[in-house]
């Protein structure tokens, strides 16, 4: 591939501009920028409906009107752009073969396979993963750090200036119950170099001291006012206690960061902004919202009120600013969050990816943002809902024991099943490849099947389902990608020598695969609007079957001359090259074998 980085412009979109020319031509001027209405069709390359939805204002019959647009689109396209009526009124449009050749090898030649810069210098939050310091990641964060991670790499490609933020729970009144409780059992033992080799880790024996704090609080009201007497210290700059808290957080970040390099999501310490961050402006925010008169006094509280938002018995649900005792809960943080990324890192786009119960209290962030002035028109934001992770039976993911289940638990168990279905297949991987395959397939498949699934659905984590050569799998994209790199192997230089012949044969299972690659970065571009990324999900696996029909119908190595098999050889590299860049875009990895 070359390295001219170029938007090249989609098949589609040529086809829309020459029916809207062909439009202009036709219709009146009031109606001469009417939508074209050009769509992909499996009667023909592209239908364009327009004269279906015009001919009423024009009083004429769509066909008649249709009959009219195609004339104007045979003379404007010198005959080269097939153009059928069907129907009522409809135009099924079909593109020269020199024009799909050529379109393959201008994506071909390009280092970003055409794929332009939308999002160019939109300065972009995303806001994911989000675990809480001194507590296990478990199945709740999947969805979160997967989806958020996507959202960022893609945006990213597309020209975006993203700001990951990963907003650790880092502060509150656990806390200073559990420094309290380490403090009086110096015994306990939770930093790395003191747990036995095999133990679950840190952030694992964190967890459990947390839990025995607990029971020790509910139960001994003296350890209660002595814990709550520690959240005082913290908040007040104690710096024994400050001491502890450093470590717990730095504990947490190293064990978390474990499970990031192995979910091979791009988070890093670098991306960390927890909830202390935003101590200093909390009365700051409380302070001008209520002399904006945006928050008001009720029962002692400072509070927001929303006129659509009541509770069960028609009462107002106020966004609670600062408690009667006068802390701060995460309504403040969160509006202190959103006023320091809106001011001081002056961005574009905020993205929360945090899941759909809370899609309530980001309403009421977001208003109170606009209404005190802070969030404006120039400025989107979204929260971005996911809905859960169902266990088997399509039940709440839990233990046997009821508890929460740990992430890494679940990352191991669909690398092991990825490992198991590779055994079953032929290869020649060495243990040290198969591990590797395995890794990349578990995990691949994990991040898949969230993707996979529009994020406002539940779906049911089943690792022999994700694992799967077939169907719509991680693992079945992950050998397709395999598969090309394969037949590309088998040529002297991979393939690379190859050069398109525009006036080459076309066949219909290769016009069907030219024309899906084409449309890779409009699908990107849709994706960055809509933030759902399993549109990116449904292309590739289109791509990859439609390269199976190809590959079954189109031998490559074997083709009957030269122009047939350099034309199809640059299909593969096309192929390959997507697969390879759209699996990257969702954070999954591409074996060259498996």
């Amino acid at each position: 591939m070359a390295g001219s980085s170029s938007d090249v412009r989609s098949l589609e979109d040529a086809t829309r501009d020459a029916v809207a020319r062909a439009l202009r031509q036709v219709l009146p001027a009031e109606l001469a920028d009417a939508d074209p209405l050009v769509r992909r069709s499996d009667r023909a390359d592209f239908q364009a409906n327009a004269a279906m939805s015009l001919a009423k204002r024009l009083g004429s019959k769509p066909r008649e009107l249709a009959e009219s647009i195609a004339s104007a689109l045979r003379e404007q396209t010198g005959g080269r752009m097939g153009v059928e009526l069907a129907g009522p009124g409809f135009l099924n449009l079909t593109v020269a073969d020199d024009a799909v050749w050529a379109q393959v090898a201008a994506r071909l030649a390009d280092d970003r396979l055409g794929v332009g810069a939308p999002q160019l210098g939109r300065r972009t939050v995303v806001e994911y993963s989000s675990p809480n310091i001194a507590k296990d990641m478990h199945v709740g964060h999947l969805r979160t750090t997967i989806i958020g991670d996507a959202l960022a790499r893609l945006l990213e490609f597309l020209g975006a200036e993203v700001i990951r933020q990963n907003h650790l729970g880092d502060w509150g009144t656990q806390f200073g119950m559990l420094i309290q409780y380490i403090d009086e059992h110096p015994d306990a033992k939770w930093r790395a170099e003191d747990l036995p080799e095999g133990d679950l880790g840190t952030v694992s024996a964190l967890d459990g001291l947390y839990r025995l704090a607990r029971a020790e609080f509910d139960a001994d009201p003296e350890f209660a006012d002595r814990a709550r007497r520690r959240v005082v210290t913290l908040q007040s700059g104690d710096e024994a206690t400050l001491s502890v808290w450093r470590e717990l957080v730095a504990e947490s970040e190293k064990a978390f960061q474990v499970i990031y390099d192995y979910l091979g999501v791009s988070l890093n310490a670098a991306h960390s902004a927890g909830e202390s961050g935003y101590n200093r402006y909390l009365d700051e925010v409380a302070g001008e919202l209520e002399q904006a008169g945006v928050a008001v006094i009720s029962d002692g509280a400072l509070c927001v009120f929303f006129d659509d938002v009541k509770g069960p018995d028609g009462s107002p649900v106020p966004l609670i600013v600062r408690k009667r005792d006068g802390g701060f809960g995460y309504a403040a943080t969160d509006l202190a969050t959103i006023r320091y990324r809106i001011r001081d890192l002056k961005v574009g786009r905020i993205l929360y990816v945090v899941g759909a119960p809370q899609a309530l209290h980001f309403r009421m962030v977001f208003e109170t943002a606009r209404r005190i002035g802070w969030l404006t028109d120039e400025v989107e934001v979204e929260h971005v809902g996911f809905g859960n992770v169902l266990g088997p039976g399509g039940k709440p993911f839990k233990t046997r024991s009821g508890g929460t289940v740990r992430l890494v638990e679940l990352l191991d168990e669909a690398v092991a099943r990825a490992r198991a279905e590779i055994e079953t297949k032929p290869h020649t991987l060495s243990t040290e490849e198969l591990d590797t395959v395995a890794r990349q397939a578990g995990i691949g498949a994990v991040k898949y099947a969230d993707l996979a699934t529009s994020r406002s659905k539940d779906y049911t984590f089943d690792p022999d389902r994700m694992v799967s050569f077939n169907g719509n799998t991680g693992v079945y994209l992950q050998y397709a990608h395999t598969r090309v790199r394969s037949i590309l192997r088998k040529l002297p230089d991979g393939g690379r020598s190859a050069e398109v012949k525009v006036d080459g044969p076309l066949e219909p299972s290769e016009r069907a695969l030219a024309l899906l690659a084409d449309q890779f970065a409009a699908t990107l571009a849709e994706v960055a609007d809509t933030l759902e990324p399993h549109r990116l999900c449904g292309h590739l696996f289109s791509l990859a079957k439609a390269f199976t029909e190809f590959y079954e119908a189109c031998p490559v190595l074997s083709a009957p001359d030269e122009v047939v098999r350099a034309n199809r050889v640059a299909l593969c590299q096309l192929t390959g090259e997507t697969l390879a860049r759209g699996l990257h875009l969702l954070g999954i990895e591409t074996p060259e074998r498996m």
